[in-house]
């Protein structure tokens, strides 16, 4: 065959040899390769690196630490912060995450982000061959957190900083001057929530340490299960004892009954006691088990619940929650373009779209679950049936497939929305670390106002938070990559978690030439 005017053979080796350049150079300008020639198992393009951007989805992770930076950091721009974190209330809170593009430690989507890494390494960890350490660590960096948080029995520290005094400065988490006030819940000011939450990231992430650490696994898996009583004993939502401190950030609109559910269903899995199904045969249909809605997130967890239950079903055969099966399937309906009951909006160039503050948190989400769905659904030899449809697992790989396609640069802009992939991808990011002088450039302390003019400025962010994965484009496929403008330009480390999972199957099924 002739292309361009060559022989075939002579096109095949050209583009091997590309190929080759390219990859012994990715390392020689790192935030900026990009391999577009790959392809599947069988003969067929793909047009992304899915294993870069896994590489640079975890990497992330690095550039949103607090605390004290290891010697192995390797997003070098940023530098030790909040040393002195709990000691407003005399705990030590050193470490953990910030969530996104301020310097606040946000107990409930830290403890979300922890999930949903945990069960990316639990579902797809097998096909990360050299990320899988560099997730662990990711994972670890948040249990060590979650641990500190949860020392303290009947009390659980789930905020870390004043986010309406943090949001008044700009500056970088180097210099932080706002108060680094510490908030709690106990039995007089509940969060079943956020502690439910957090027991299921702490049961999550014993799974990935099961085999590697096992004294470590028994501890978080011991801890999740005193956290989930404490939830379940006490009930309330922390966005009403602290409203003032969590709203509107991470004020809890779906209510802490799907995450009672959510976190008994990892409960279930992680430790396999009779009590947790029991718990969910019990309770399952008052938590909201059957409500009907398509959002999965940080503050909605009713659909991963199924899901998840529904793999129980699927897989280990727990015939008592038969009815996950069919709840998992009406998720699965409602976001099938042109299927029976689709209620899911997409953008004209293909986005799945919900709504405009960091939507790129749902497309995320939503391919992780179709994913992990589609892997259940193969191994049990069954389909989801959408008003006398047949929707295959290949069907829902291709839909997962194409979000993430949309997320790396095939849209309407040609705009990767993943930090330093591809030759297109967003500069000017709301995130304050990244958008200022690092501290080896600028080693003076920047004043709390003295950043917003950097801030409103179109100068290109500085220092490369390479693998960040922002907030992305609004329903008409437009993206102004404007600092200002958080619903599309911020990250979050709860948009990145479920991705990691995802990339790592694409990447084992889209491989390299």
């Amino acid at each position: 065959m002739a292309l361009f005017g060559f022989s075939f053979p002579l096109v095949f080796l050209l583009l091997s040899c590309f190929t080759t350049l390219l990859l012994c150079n990715a390392n020689a300008f790192p935030g900026h390769y990009h391999n577009p020639i790959q392809r599947h198992r069988h003969p067929r393009f793909a047009s992304h690196n899915y294993r870069d951007a896994l590489t640079k989805s975890i990497l992330f992770f690095e550039g949103q630490r607090s605390g004290k930076l290891p010697s192995n950091q390797r997003i070098s721009w940023r530098r030790d912060s909040g040393l002195s974190d709990g000691s407003a209330l005399h705990v030590d809170l050193v470490g953990g995450y910030y969530d996104a593009g301020d310097n606040v430690k946000f107990g409930f989507p830290m403890a979300f982000t922890t999930t949903m890494l945990s069960w990316s390494v639990i579902e797809f960890g097998g096909l990360m061959k050299g990320e899988l350490q560099n997730a662990k660590e990711a994972i670890r960096w948040a249990t060590d957190y979650l641990l500190k948080a949860t020392a303290h029995p009947g009390t659980i520290y789930v905020q870390v900083g004043d986010a309406n005094k943090d949001h008044a400065c700009w500056e970088r988490p180097e210099d932080m001057d706002t108060p680094r006030s510490v908030f709690k819940i106990d039995q007089n000011t509940p969060g079943s929530e956020v502690a439910a939450e957090t027991a299921a990231a702490l049961a999550a992430a014993s799974l990935v340490f099961r085999r590697s650490d096992r004294t470590y696994s028994k501890l978080l898996a011991r801890r999740a299960i005193s956290v989930f009583e404490f939830a379940d004993k006490h009930r309330g939502a922390y966005s009403t004892g602290l409203r003032k401190y969590v709203c509107p950030f991470y004020c809890d609109y779906s209510g802490y009954q799907d995450e009672l559910l959510w976190a008994a269903a990892w409960l279930q899995k992680a430790t396999k006691n009779p009590t947790y199904l029991n718990y969910i045969q019990a309770n399952g249909q008052i938590l909201g088990a059957a409500e009907f809605d398509n959002t999965f997130g940080w503050d909605n967890k009713h659909v991963g619940a199924r899901i998840l239950l529904s793999k129980a079903f699927l897989i280990q055969k727990v015939r008592s929650l038969h009815d996950y099966k069919g709840h998992a399937d009406s998720f699965i309906c409602s976001i099938i373009p042109g299927a029976s009951y689709s209620s899911a909006q997409y953008t004209p160039g293909g986005l799945l779209f919900k709504m405009n503050d960091s939507n790129m948190q749902y497309v995320t989400s939503t391919s992780f679950l179709l994913l992990s769905y589609a892997k259940y659904l193969t191994t049990a030899r069954q389909v989801v049936n959408c008003g006398g449809t047949a929707i295959t697992p290949k069907r829902l790989r291709a839909i997962a497939k194409r979000q993430v396609d949309y997320l790396l640069g095939d849209n309407p802009l040609k705009m990767s929305y993943m930090v330093g992939y591809g030759p297109r991808y967003p500069r000017r990011i709301h995130h304050r670390g990244s958008s200022l002088p690092s501290i080896a450039a600028h080693p003076a302390k920047i004043q709390c106002s003295s950043g917003f003019s950097v801030m409103r400025s179109q100068s290109p962010n500085p220092n490369i938070l390479v693998g960040a994965v922002i907030g992305g484009p609004d329903q008409h496929d437009r993206f102004p990559d404007q600092r200002s403008d958080y619903e599309q330009s911020e990250p979050a480390t709860y948009i990145n978690a479920p991705l990691v999972g995802t990339l790592a199957y694409l990447a084992d099924s889209f491989g390299q030439m």
